[in-house]
């Protein structure tokens, strides 16, 4: 499977030689191909304030059931530059229907129109709505947990030390998959894997040119929150990485820390899997149920340790 997605990944022409909006009108001429949709009872669009007249798009996805619901707030990947709402609306649905839980998914502004504190400023107020609309959604504000892929892994993470710091919503947990969490572009995985397996470290350093706007910023925690000070008392987190991935040694590193920062941590390498596979149920559907069916084990055992 991983193959067949590299070689289409391989036709295309180098991303990080192109504008960012010459790579979004590419992967937006690529026709979309059919998958099975998991069966859920509601989808919704909304507008959302995330600032003084300034709006972004959530996607709610509502489960069967009767709710309240428990809430999870999605963060979509796309190295802060590219990526929507459709790229992991296949993926979201999967995640309702398997956790149960209302999906929020976040359209947050992208750079390089908007760079850093942009993204996680919008990230932040989305989830303060959820957490404060909780209740005309059918969702529970009390059982409310984050998560996203590879740049929305990354604002995740972001997220759940801005409430801890600000004493902001109650994060019951984090999800992150294949989170960027350094931006050092060094690590044994970004040299092993850094051409030929989906996303090059050419292009990390792309994505990460066009997201911030001095060289400086690459030391933020908010940027980089494998450099934060204190890791402390944060949510409970599933960690999941890609064996063939540049960012999987940063990922299982920031899994360390908050282990040893006292957080509950699980910790998965999933083997054979290349970046981005989360995001793509044409051709990873099967690894997408298996990576989902950890999540929903991983947020039933942290609702069982709550309620005991």
């Amino acid at each position: 499977m991983a193959k067949v997605y590299l070689e289409r990944i391989h036709q295309m022409p180098p991303l990080h030689k192109m504008e960012p909006q010459a790579v979004r009108d590419l992967f937006a001429s690529i026709s979309p191909v059919e998958v099975e949709l998991a069966p859920i009872a509601k989808v919704a669009d909304r507008l959302i304030p995330v600032g003084a007249d300034v709006e972004i798009k959530i996607r709610i996805y509502t489960p069967e059931g009767q709710g309240p619901f428990p809430l999870f707030v999605y963060y979509h990947g796309g190295g802060w530059v590219i990526g929507n709402l459709e790229m992991v609306d296949a993926s979201c649905r999967m995640l309702a229907n398997r956790t149960g839980r209302i999906v929020v998914s976040v359209d947050y502004r992208l750079a390089p129109e908007h760079k850093f504190p942009v993204p996680v400023a919008d990230s932040y107020a989305a989830l303060q709505w959820v957490s404060q609309n909780a209740v005309d959604i059918n969702g529970d504000a009390s059982n409310l947990v984050v998560g996203g892929d590879s740049a929305g892994g990354n604002l995740s993470a972001v997220i759940s030390l801005i409430a801890k710091q600000q004493k902001g919503p109650a994060i019951k947990a984090q999800v992150l998959i294949y989170p960027c969490t350094d931006m050092s572009f060094d690590s044994p995985s970004y040299i092993e894997f850094q051409e030929g397996f989906g996303l090059n470290r050419d292009l990390m350093i792309w994505f990460s040119n066009h997201y911030l706007n001095h060289e400086f910023d690459k030391g933020n925690e908010y940027v980089a929150p494998l450099k934060a000070n204190d890791l402390r008392d944060l949510p409970p987190a599933i960690v999941i990485t890609a064996e063939y991935d540049v960012l999987r040694d940063e990922g299982m590193a920031y899994a360390e820390r908050l282990k040893n920062a006292g957080v509950k941590v699980e910790a998965i390498c999933e083997q054979g899997l290349v970046h981005g596979y989360f995001a793509n149920m044409a051709v990873f559907p099967t690894q997408i149920k298996a990576s989902i069916s950890h999540i929903q084990q991983f947020l039933q055992a942290i609702d069982q340790t709550v309620t005991k």
